[in-house]
């Protein structure tokens, strides 16, 4: 087939929803595919309403000659007119990949209810739905309704390899010294890194370092009021700001690292959260979005209410002291990142349900299969001895 991917700037950006697009896309060319990837300007919210408004996105994407066009939801402010145009002209078929949708990010409820009104419009728009969790099918489901075919592709946590073994990790858990806290994402406010400075501030300091890994690029605002509270709170010693790095240096910190923790982060997967699993670190995540469908909570891992402040410091004083408690959940991390999907996986549910949308005997819904930690072995590239 020959497939378009419509997406904002470059699919080299480092955030999740780029490299879950990115790994798709080799993934797809590996299978035989043919995939174009159609970058489009980013920039303010109302300038990107007004790429749809043009008729030269329609022309180009006509003339493209696509079997399937797929489109990055968040792209949605710039396709939600263009695609009614497509439809009217006989386009290929539209399927929207789906990270999390703007409008349940925390924000005023005027803006989000503005939000929802072109979101809304633009779900309804497209013929089929690549969803990254079943939490991101749902609330797709709320605005739209159930219409459309979907595929549930999970991310996958096996981006390096088998990266730890269990006696390595015991070790990890047994050295002395502070709580190593990992956060790793770009720095923006839906992530939660300043509620968690806030939180982290009313545990004793010598207890705990927080190393933050990801773009400062973003919303330079935000990172300016993060770097503005880490100086008020007096946690300069304690927090760690690496930015964006090499894949070498990510897996040396998530090595070093004891606990991923983003507890106040609205996400609609989280695929640093599996690949931090991978590494058996136990994650503290939020109650809101899709952290439920990969922490068992006590197991390997707590989820929090997105308002629990409290909360956090006395997880982080438990696992600073009980290093028992620590290896029992780091352990259990691991076999869940053990028994989820892999990347491979992921492409070929997508792959099934493109050459499904094709022919037009697409069968409703196609889940990724999970597997157990018990029959993941070495030839899954998950079996870490």
């Amino acid at each position: 087939m020959r497939i378009g991917l419509i997406i904002y700037g470059s699919l080299e950006t480092l955030t999740g929803g780029y490299l879950y697009d990115r790994i798709v896309v080799e993934g797809l060319e590996r299978l035989g595919h043919e995939v174009e990837v159609i970058s489009l300007a980013s920039g303010p919210y109302l300038r990107r309403l007004g790429h749809g408004l043009t008729s030269d996105l329609c022309r180009r994407l006509l003339a493209g000659r696509f079997d399937t066009l797929l489109q990055d939801e968040l792209c949605h402010p710039s396709l939600f007119w263009l695609n009614q145009r497509l439809r009217r002209q006989h386009g290929p078929p539209l399927v929207a990949i789906v990270h999390h949708l703007m409008c349940r990010e925390r924000r005023p409820w005027w803006q989000n209810w503005l939000l929802t009104l072109v979101e809304r419009r633009y779900l309804a728009s497209v013929d089929g739905f690549i969803f990254n969790s079943k939490t991101t099918g749902r609330t797709v489901k709320a605005l739209v309704g159930e219409q459309q075919p979907h595929v549930i592709a999970y991310p996958a946590g096996d981006r390096f390899g088998c990266p730890l073994s269990a006696d390595s990790i015991c070790q990890r858990a047994r050295q002395p010294g502070p709580l190593q806290l990992l956060f790793l994402g770009i720095v923006i406010p839906r992530k939660g890194l300043l509620p968690l400075l806030r939180a982290l501030a009313g545990v004793d300091h010598g207890l705990w370092r927080l190393t933050v890994v990801g773009s400062l690029d973003f919303d330079p605002a935000h990172v300016g009021a993060v770097r503005e509270q880490v100086d008020q709170l007096g946690l300069a010693d304690s927090v760690q700001f690496i930015g964006p790095c090499s894949d070498d240096h990510l897996v040396e910190i998530m090595r070093t690292s004891h606990l991923f923790c983003m507890p106040y982060a609205y996400e609609g997967f989280g695929i640093a959260l599996l690949e931090a699993m991978a590494f058996g670190l136990p994650a503290i995540g939020c109650r809101d979005g899709a952290a439920d469908e990969t922490i068992s909570h006590g197991i390997n891992g707590f989820l929090m209410a997105a308002e629990d402040l409290a909360g956090l410091a006395p997880l982080v004083v438990q696992l600073q002291h009980d290093r028992d408690a620590l290896l029992r959940l780091s352990l259990a991390a691991r076999q869940t990142y053990a028994g989820r999907p892999g990347w491979q996986d992921n492409v070929t549910a997508i792959n099934a349900f493109l050459l499904e949308m094709k022919s037009g005997q697409v069968q409703g819904k196609i889940i990724t299969p999970l597997r157990s930690a018990e029959t993941a072995g070495p030839g899954t590239g998950h079996g870490c001895g």
